[in-house]
């Protein structure tokens, strides 16, 4: 089993890190990589596309031509979870600001984002989410944080914070505004690795 983590830019090893602690937990192993050039996509069994900023994560990603590797794997059914500027990149389509500075967007879920829904770095914050996967409220971080807002009828929302959709799921696909990298609590990762293992 290959987890990839998407390496350009952003909460690289604090993912890394994360996803290690969420598979000793299971009991499983795995082998993780963190992916700077294009080839080594295709060899992943799941992906993580991490927080960072977004215009520039997605320009490296089509100088790399990671970008058609990620469209690849997404349509062939392994799962893919991005987080903050990952939830960006995923969308199909993006607010004025995300036109206005032609940023590149992967496509991959039927989802309109607001690339900054909550606001500048010091508008940041934590607050308890209800996930219909987890039986206790989870402690979101939320940094300059994306929102959705609007989703098609095959993306299941997971979460809302504000009226504003911060978690979704749409088939292979995990898209979430906050970053569960930057807590203890492995949950989130575990229910991502339970479409592997």
């Amino acid at each position: 089993m290959r987890i990839g983590v998407i390496a350009i830019q952003g909460d690289v090893s604090e993912h890394v890190d994360a996803l290690r602690r969420a598979i000793d937990q299971r009991g499983e192993s795995a082998e993780i990589v963190t992916i700077k050039h294009k080839g080594i996509v295709p060899e992943c069994d799941a992906l993580v596309l991490p927080g960072g900023e977004s215009t520039t994560l997605a320009r490296l990603l089509v100088k790399e031509g990671i970008d058609n590797e990620i469209k690849d794997m997404s349509a062939s059914g392994r799962p893919i979870m991005g987080t903050c500027a990952g939830l960006i990149l995923l969308a199909k389509e993006g607010d004025e600001q995300v036109k206005k500075t032609h940023q590149h967007l992967l496509g991959l879920m039927d989802t309109k984002v607001n690339r900054n829904a909550f606001g500048r770095q010091c508008d940041s914050f934590e607050t308890e989410l209800e996930l219909p996967f987890l039986d206790t409220p989870y402690n979101a971080v939320f940094i300059r944080a994306p929102g959705i807002i609007d989703a098609g009828n095959n993306v299941h929302v997971l979460a809302k914070t504000d009226d504003m959709i911060v978690a979704a799921e749409q088939d292979n696909i995990l898209a979430l505004a906050f970053h569960p990298e930057l807590t203890l609590d492995t949950r989130v990762h575990q229910y991502f690795l339970d479409k592997l293992f």
